[in-house]
């Protein structure tokens, strides 16, 4: 958890964006926190050669953001917003390891946003009938399949808000990411749905209170719907779209992208869909049967169920030879990728990945975002 003062110097930070985020997240990551980037303002060239001439100008004026920093964070921490700084644990770790990631992200929910899967879902605003029971079907076979799943989206209309209402039927966590501050909600429509959100989920944002939602925020709040994900699965789109541009960020990220194709060749709004398939953008599914095959996430329901039957965690844990191996791997450093934990242990990857599911049967290890493994205690 962050400090007050780091919070506010981070926020204050997240001013000076426009004139260069990647520049701004370069300075942070070489200094390691808001506070010291502040500090060194008069000796950025030292610090960073080629840092943008407007961004050094802007850091020796930062006292007015500051200003207005302090002003935010009192208000967020009257409405309860968790602040979420780029070195907070609660950050989502998928979207800090992409080049152009929030300094902060304003949130209001209850869910965890690292948790073990987590996928977004997009397309038009004119989702069809067709579009809704895609959707509609997907989420419902997804909880037989992959029962423990944050849906993420952007609570706009068409396929954003079906995505999100089906989720909470379906009692998945599901996040909305938006295009303004959290002192407004666009759109209106959307109010009562949002409220449910964050007792399931919550809403996220990296822009501050009285930010409109001007059309390049839409534009620049997809970089997170796309980064904090594994998966961006497209359901509808025409020949242009928001959701084609999230597709589009995701697989720069290296993120896996699906699409549904069209119910006929020249649907208008499958075209987006169609061609991306055809292209080789994205992985065609018809089914979530077909999307948990293709993630490799096959194994979920047996092991949810066997959560659900209270044999998570045993007082006393019988472990092959093999599994104290691995045990071991992590006691002397906890939290390895299984490419560790093979050259650790010497033991086949293949084999290894069936290990390690008989020890979260177990209640012995914990998968963590990233493929990597968490021993617990």
């Amino acid at each position: 958890m962050s400090s007050d003062q780091e919070i506010i110097d981070s926020i204050a930070l997240t001013r000076l964006n426009y004139f260069s985020l990647a520049g701004l997240l370069q300075l942070y990551r070489r200094l390691g926190s808001a506070r010291e980037v502040i500090e060194h303002r008069k000796d950025i060239r030292d610090i960073l050669p080629d840092a943008h001439p407007r961004l050094i100008e802007a850091l020796q004026h930062i006292d007015e953001p500051l200003k207005r920093a302090e002003v935010e964070y009192a208000w967020d921490q009257r409405h309860g917003v968790h602040v979420l700084c780029l070195n907070d644990p609660d950050y989502p770790q998928r979207l800090k390891e992409v080049d152009d990631a929030p300094l902060v992200l304003f949130y209001k929910g209850n869910t965890d946003l690292n948790q073990r899967h987590v996928i977004d879902i997009v397309g038009t605003r004119r989702c069809t009938t067709y579009g809704q029971d895609i959707i509609r079907h997907f989420i419902k076979e997804l909880k037989a399949y992959c029962p423990e799943v944050l849906i993420v989206s952007g609570l706009a209309y068409g396929v954003d808000i079906c995505a999100h209402r089906n989720a909470l039927e379906n009692d998945f966590p599901t996040v909305g990411v938006l295009a303004h501050g959290l002192d407004d909600l666009y759109p209106a429509a959307h109010r009562e749905t949002a409220k449910k959100m964050i007792n399931n989920g919550g809403l996220i944002t990296e822009f501050l209170t009285q930010t409109r939602a001007e059309k390049v925020n839409f534009i620049r709040r997809n970089r997170i719907v796309a980064g904090m994900s594994d998966a961006t699965i497209l359901v509808e789109s025409a020949f242009k779209g928001g959701g084609l541009i999230t597709t589009g960020i995701a697989q720069d990220y290296g993120r896996d992208v699906f699409a549904f194709p069209g119910p006929v060749i020249n649907a208008p709004y499958s075209e987006g869909c169609n061609n991306l398939i055809r292209d080789g953008g994205a992985g065609l599914i018809s089914s979530a049967e077909d999307f948990v095959k293709a993630m490799g996430w096959q194994s979920d329901a047996v092991l949810y169920e066997a959560k659900r039957k209270g044999i998570e965690r045993q007082l006393f844990v019988d472990l092959s030879p093999e599994e104290e191996l691995i045990v071991n791997a992590l006691k002397e450093k906890d939290n390895q990728q299984m490419n560790m934990l093979t050259v650790k242990t010497n033991i086949p990857i293949g084999r290894l990945t069936a290990l390690l599911f008989q020890l979260e049967m177990k209640g012995v290890v914990k998968a963590m975002a990233g493929g990597v493994y968490h021993l617990l205690s």
